[in-house]
């Protein structure tokens, strides 16, 4: 490498030295400095080298020097510290939707985040084998390409999958098509909110889809999705499953307030019934999931109107109580 050219790439060198090996606990000497621009070809003396240390400071780097033996430079600040770091580590590796190929890939690459000292830490952290992942490794072009057809406001194409006996994957018959709204997670799954001639809004599950082309086709805007607000959507529609939308009065043993507040949120409305009891009214997408999340509660839990949800409550559980009863 010629001396100019060198000298041109000088700071990159140092920067990228700093971002790599340094942090509190392991400041990078002068010389180590110096030992790793000549194996980039550049040569450097110790003052010019606080020149570039200056240099760097001013364009904004948290540079700081630690004083005594063990001393040097080390990079104070990052766009991510280390525990946001470790936050975001937690998130792809419990996330279901991805493959734990990908999860790997994705902690490998927040890992160049950190210094080499740091990223230790996060890869020891990172323990997907054993875990329930999805074993769709196209999943997470599947999301791009949706957020793509929602920004071109394009209906989609695609085919649609299922698990069979076999273990294996198997496509339903006949394309799909459908004019997709937005993308939810929902109980460790990503699903598309979306219309269909056939269903009207409906819910896909991503991982399951297959084969997605962007039609170039304008989107039907349902009325009834500009009346949804999708940022509370999926705390009343019960994992994702389709259903009318019904006000529904329940009510609770106050034991499980926590329960209520963690699915409806810290803004709901519980209303004081007796000492032990709390009432609470909201709308539900009524379906088996949510009458099976409320059978789950016992007597602790009661449907008080109106009449037509709690037929449906008895109509789903009086088969799989009448199945016992020779028992």
């Amino acid at each position: 490498m010629a001396r100019s050219e060198g000298q041109k790439l000088k700071l990159l060198y140092l920067k990228e030295l700093l971002e790599n090996e340094s942090d509190e606990k392991h400041p990078v000497n002068t010389q180590r400095i110096i030992e790793y621009l000549a194996s980039h070809g550049i040569t450097s003396e110790r003052k010019a080298i606080y020149n570039d240390i200056e240099c760097l400071q001013d364009f904004g780097m948290d540079i700081i020097h630690k004083a005594g033996r063990n001393g040097g430079y080390y990079l104070a600040s990052r766009e991510f510290e280390l525990p946001e770091l470790k936050l975001l580590v937690d998130a792809v590796q419990s996330s279901k939707f991805l493959t734990s190929k990908k999860s790997m890939q994705l902690i490998e690459k927040l890992s160049h985040m950190v210094s080499i000292h740091e990223a230790g830490t996060l890869k020891r952290q990172a323990v997907v084998s054993g875990r329930v992942k999805t074993m769709n490794e196209s999943i997470y072009y599947n999301v791009d390409s949706l957020h793509e057809a929602i920004a071109q406001n394009s209906t989609i194409t695609f085919r649609y999958t299922e698990w069979g006996l076999d273990g294996k994957r198997h496509e339903r018959p006949g394309i799909y098509e459908a004019s997709p709204y937005t993308l939810i997670w929902d109980d460790e799954n990503y699903y598309l909110v979306a219309h269909t001639e056939r269903h009207g809004i409906t819910h896909y599950r991503v991982d399951k889809m297959a084969q997605i082309t962007i039609t170039g086709k304008k989107r039907f805007i349902s009325p009834d999705y500009k009346a949804i607000d999708t940022a509370s959507y999926g705390k009343n529609v019960f994992g994702m499953f389709s259903g009318e939308t019904t006000t529904v009065r329940m009510r609770f043993h106050r034991s499980l307030a926590g329960v209520v507040i963690d699915r409806f949120g810290s803004d709901t409305m519980l209303i004081p019934d007796s000492d032990d009891h709390f009432i609470f009214t909201t709308d539900i997408c009524v379906s088996p999931r949510y009458l099976g999340w409320l059978a789950g509660f016992g007597d602790l839990a009661t449907i008080l109107s109106p009449q037509s949800v709690i037929d449906q409550y008895v109509a789903l559980c009086k088969p799989s109580v009448e199945q016992y009863s020779s028992v």
